[in-house]
């Protein structure tokens, strides 16, 4: 029987190490961006074509490399940041494994420009898939170039698993902001198809928080400014510092929930849960706060060599970071007087009996006919529903548990009697029984069917602001409206690109004239957040589903007999008016036989 075990040449062993170390574009800039920042660069460009498909460059102004070392670079376990095993238990570099240069040259076409600051002509390498194909001297400034083109250009089927060009540009962001939150004090600069995404100065600051809140500012907005809650915490030679988001900007959606060691971005839900379990009671379980935390302490007490990416690390007492954490979080929102206040106000029933009324301003009703287009016609029918039988007499409003509407505020000759409880359900008495409407639910059906025929027929109506309205926008956000900016303007909201992530907001849909446009346009995107899944398949439905969710918050705003008869006869002209767009009944009905039986009669 002959040999069967073989060495695989090294152009193979560099694609399967690949595998692990470059997933997609994103996986490229981050280990490019560590690289310069190892280098001791105090700017870095990024520049992106295609989502990173057709090529990453980044040019820093670090140390830059000598000839030998531009070409050792590029094979498997070369590196400056260790010479012995020991060197682990003081890493604080980013790179150490020497496997992320190798892995990249055996995927694409890699070009290198590198000129140490004390030399006069630099170097110039060209790789194609692990192949030497040029060095040379160049003319170039101090410090490192290195563009990957045509990734995957080997491999053609790991090419086919890549997603669209915005899914693998959210990643490639993703990536930027990271190492760009790690470290406040260099100047980085994005650029997209050459289009300008991020241009960052170098922070300035006394201190490292006045440095975190500029790049988390510069990153995400101004408005991220006053949401902020410094946290601050020492044990020992471990040290917290960051922010916490307000609880009341907290958001349905995952997205700025940050943790750094030492300077290097990581996952971890231990820490996570810290963090969640500091906010109990101060936000809903399915919503996330913010946090942007930097945990530093003794290398030797964290193992980093745990995964290529680098991003999964080990304490040695996880115990007691986690009790750090939680504290400094918890101890923070204390500080801060971010808890939530008791509210003491009596029930309006209450306050009705025992304070005299007094007329005040009426508030302007929800109108869905306000919408841009006139209204369904009520299908023909479906008041027999509502047919009553005769009721006995009420000799005056206290015989009864529930208060009757007064007169001046009756709806049309013969409408049927309705209720509002406790401002949030409406109840009828129908024929059979009787029927309880979620205010909240029947309005965001109403809206999404309203929705989706104004994306179909493409012409919604704007209601201009007296004022435009400047929105600097997250760049997750900014991508996200520029996919969907032409289902926007459909549906009514005038929006102009201004430069970078402003959005100028120009005018309304006119169901939205009267709600502040910062705010709801924030919502609105948040909401397509939570649809990114169905935006590829369905994409009216998910627009008009978020529409819904945006322009129908719950209120309890006490409703007007008319407006209650107005709302159940625009939820009986929709198509589906039992449930909300995501399945939830917008209304529950009780039969008299149900309520004679709960009653024994």
């Amino acid at each position: 029987m002959g040999d069967l075990i073989r060495l695989l040449p090294d152009h193979v062993a560099n694609q399967i190490a690949a595998g692990e170390v470059v997933q997609r574009p994103a996986s490229m800039v981050k280990e490019l961006l560590e690289n310069s920042v190892d280098a001791g660069a105090g700017r870095i460009i990024l520049v992106v074509k295609d989502a990173g498909r057709s090529l990453v460059q980044v040019t820093d102004d670090g140390r830059g490399m000598s000839m030998m070392d531009a070409r050792m670079c590029f094979e498997r376990h070369a590196t400056s940041k260790i010479r012995v095993a020991h060197d682990l238990q003081a890493v604080r570099t980013k790179g150490f494994r020497g496997e992320a240069l190798a892995s990249i040259a055996a995927i694409a076409q890699v070009e290198l420009k590198t000129r140490p600051h004390a030399d006069e002509v630099g170097t110039r390498v060209l790789i194609e898939g692990s192949r030497l194909v040029a060095q040379e001297p160049v003319a170039c400034p101090p410090g490192t170039t290195l563009a990957v083109r045509n990734l995957f250009f080997n491999t053609p089927a790991r090419r086919q698993f890549l997603k669209s060009d915005q899914v693998e540009m959210k990643h490639v962001l993703d990536e930027f902001q990271r190492v760009a939150l790690a470290h406040p004090e260099i100047a980085f600069q994005l650029t997209h198809n050459g289009q300008e995404v991020h241009q960052l100065p170098a922070a300035q600051g006394q201190t490292p928080g006045a440095l975190l809140r500029q790049r988390v500012v510069h990153l995400f907005g101004r408005r991220y400014d006053e949401r902020l809650v410094p946290v601050e915490e020492s044990a020992g030679d471990l040290h917290i510092t960051g922010f916490v988001g307000k609880p009341e900007f907290a958001r349905r959606s995952r997205g700025e929930q940050f943790f750094f060691v030492n300077q290097r971005f990581i996952r971890s839900s231990y820490l996570e849960h810290a963090v969640r379990a500091a906010f109990e009671e101060l936000v809903a379980r399915d919503q996330y706060p913010s946090w942007f935390l930097y945990i530093d302490l003794d290398p030797a007490r964290i193992d980093i060599n745990i995964h290529p990416t680098k991003t999964e690390i080990k304490f040695r007492d996880d115990r007691s970071v986690y009790a750090i954490v939680h504290a400094a979080v918890r101890r923070a929102l204390g500080r801060f007087n971010v808890a939530p206040s008791i509210d003491f106000e009596p029930e309006p029933a209450l306050l009705a009996a025992s304070m005299p009324s007094t007329p005040g301003p009426a508030a302007k009703a929800w109108r869905p006919q306000d919408l841009g287009m006139a209204p369904p016609p009520v299908p023909s029918g479906w008041q027999r529903l509502f047919d009553l039988p005769d009721a006995p007499a009420v000799d005056s409003p206290t015989d009864s548990p529930l208060v009757m509407p007064s007169r001046e505020h009756e709806g049309p000759p013969g409408a049927r009697p309705v209720f509002q409880l406790h401002g949030t359900y409406i109840l009828a008495q129908v024929r059979s029984g009787v029927v309880v409407v979620d205010q909240q639910r029947a309005r965001e059906r109403i809206v999404y069917e309203q929705a989706l025929r104004t994306l179909e027929q493409g012409a919604g109506h704007s209601q201009q602001q007296l004022f435009p309205r400047n929105v600097e926008l997250s760049p997750g956000d900014h991508a996200l409206l520029t996919q969907v900016l032409p289902e926007l303007r459909a549906l009514g909201f005038d929006l102009e690109p201004l430069g970078g992530r402003t959005i100028v907001v120009n005018g309304m849909p006119a169901e939205a004239a009267d709600e502040d446009p910062v705010a709801l346009l924030e919502s609105f995107l948040e909401q397509l957040q939570l649809e990114q899944g169905t935006l590829r398949n369905a994409r009216h439905t998910a627009l008009a589903r978020s529409m819904a969710r945006s322009l129908a918050p719950r209120s309890t705003r006490k409703l007007e007999n008319a407006e209650m008869h107005e709302l159940i006869d625009r939820l009986f002209a929709c198509e589906m008016p039992y449930v909300t767009p995501s399945g939830r009944p917008t209304l529950l009905t009780f039969t008299l036989d149900e309520l004679n039986e709960r009653f024994g009669n």
